[in-house]
């Protein structure tokens, strides 16, 4: 078979997954190698950006519940795999790359079986279940940071996540000055699966404050589309001048214009702030098996750039004293700012790609 400057990349259908992966595209792309991607129908909305053409194939997860969940899975693995076996062998890729996520098993299990260069890249401190499935048969495995699990470090680097253009564009913006008595700009957001609770108790936490605090405020905050009104509302009853999107195109350069960020701790998130170089209040998503989000949290908490609250610790009385203490003292701000940066991986895409090519022979 005659090698071909082609790379697959597979992806879960969540920006968590797919920013990573565009940002590595983009890179391969400016190398002269083509690129495909294979995900689910989630993938659809970020299609526009994404530098590849998009294939879909069945996926599910691996690791079902009980004797039937557990059958389902090795159902949809079967047929994923046939689907993904014939791509291959249409495409012809130097290697396949995965980021994580269901979607990402069959065409990299696909690809193990071809005996075809493969590596997957997890971007959390632990690594999930996908990753985990595939570890011990691909050829080489990339983190965004060290793992605490060094089973497989025989064939690990940390290459760090790979952040899109416009993460880059927005950490050229200096940090905002802060002086006692300015306005700060508050940017809250949660992702896909958390911003509910940033609408539940960011507002009520804010409405605590004293009305010469709530004046020196700039809020921006995401919200889902059933909770946007009532947040939004809520803002204008306390007289705070706040903004509220479901969703938010340009968040990198809402990140960069903030003085603090209040948010969940996935590891796109945790990247961004890095190499932003944001301070944050990071509330984990609760209930994960894996606990990635909390062990994402606590490198920033490590570095000192971030204040890191459990969501049962996250109330309106103790935002309320987080809040109130950096107003009245911001200081400390400007510091967890730089720290922030003293954990980025600015080039982790070249890194990454640079990996690829040395794992294809391209």
């Amino acid at each position: 078979m005659t090698l071909q400057r082609r790379v697959l990349l597979a992806a879960g259908g969540t920006g968590g997954h797919l920013f990573p992966a565009e940002a590595l595209a983009n890179a391969l792309v400016a190398r002269g190698i083509a690129v495909d991607l294979v995900s689910d129908d989630r993938a659809a909305v970020y299609a526009d950006s994404f530098p590849a053409k998009l294939h879909q194939i069945s996926s599910g997860t691996v690791t079902g519940s009980g004797i039937f969940g557990k059958i389902r899975g090795i159902m949809h693995l079967m047929s994923g795999t046939r689907q993904a076996l014939s791509l291959i062998s249409r495409l012809r890729p130097a290697a396949v790359v995965g980021f994580g996520g269901y979607p990402t098993v069959p065409p990299v299990y696909a690809a193990t079986i071809r005996r075809i260069p493969t590596i997957i890249h997890e971007a959390n401190a632990v690594m999930g279940r996908a990753n985990r499935f595939l570890g011990p048969r691909v050829s080489r495995i990339a983190t965004g940071f060290p793992l605490k699990d060094q089973k497989w470090a025989s064939k690990t680097v940390v290459t760090g996540n790979p952040v899109r253009q416009p993460v880059l564009e927005a950490a050229m913006v200096p940090y905002p000055p802060l002086r006692p008595g300015d306005a700060m700009n508050l940017l809250v957001f949660g992702g896909s699966q958390g911003a509910r609770v940033m609408g539940e108790i960011v507002p009520g936490a804010i409405g605590r404050l004293s009305t010469e605090q709530r004046a020196r405020l700039l809020v921006t905050q995401q919200a889902r589309d059933d909770d946007a009104s009532r947040v939004r509302e809520a803002y204008a009853a306390l007289g705070v001048r706040a903004v509220v999107e479901p969703f938010f195109r340009d968040l990198p350069m809402r990140i960069a214009t903030a003085h603090l960020v209040v948010s969940r701790s996935g590891a796109s998130t945790c990247a961004e702030l890095a190499v932003i170089g944001r301070p944050s209040i990071l509330v984990p998503l609760p209930g994960s098996i894996d606990q990635d989000q909390a062990a994402n949290a606590q490198i920033l908490k490590d570095a000192g750039a971030a204040t890191v609250q459990p969501q049962t610790g996250f109330t309106e009385e103790w935002l309320t004293g987080e809040l109130a203490r950096y107003l009245e003292n911001p200081e400390s701000l400007a510091e967890s700012a730089m720290k922030a940066r003293s954990v980025a991986v600015s080039d982790a895409a070249d890194r990454l790609a640079d990996l690829v090519i040395a794992t294809a022979g391209l």
